[in-house]
């Protein structure tokens, strides 16, 4: 897996891995994690299910409240992760590993990624 530094980011607070053989891992961020609090269930988008660059494809619900999960990019999920649907807590233990989300097979470059950076400076001081 990428590490944080290598990872694309949203404003919604989902990352984007390097896309290879034109698949990407999508997750949602430590942020977006911390925020949530104790996830408690996950709905992710299903294998061969469309998902389109800034639509919802699934929700986290935690112990706070249901969030939507938005798609970084446009394409075909080829995995979702079925350790989270088992046990949503990696949601917040793992972000970035054992967390991730689902896998897609991008069918054009997202539009509007954020760089690591970009992401930090834009959730500095929340």
């Amino acid at each position: 897996m990428s590490t944080p530094q290598q990872l694309r980011y949203t404003k919604e607070h989902e990352w984007l891995s390097d896309v290879e053989d034109g698949v990407a891992t999508v997750g949602i961020t430590e942020f977006a994690a911390n925020a949530l609090g104790d996830v408690v269930y996950a709905q992710l988008p299903e294998v061969g299910e469309t998902v389109t660059e800034g639509e919802t494809c699934g929700e986290l619900e935690s112990t706070k409240s249901v969030s939507d999960l938005y798609s970084p990019v446009s394409g075909e999920v080829v995995e979702a992760n079925q350790d989270v649907v088992d046990d949503p807590s990696l949601v917040n233990s793992a972000p970035f590993e054992g967390g991730w989300l689902f896998k897609v097979r991008i069918s054009e470059e997202p539009k509007d990624v954020l760089s690591f950076d970009e992401y930090t400076a834009l959730t500095a001081g929340n």
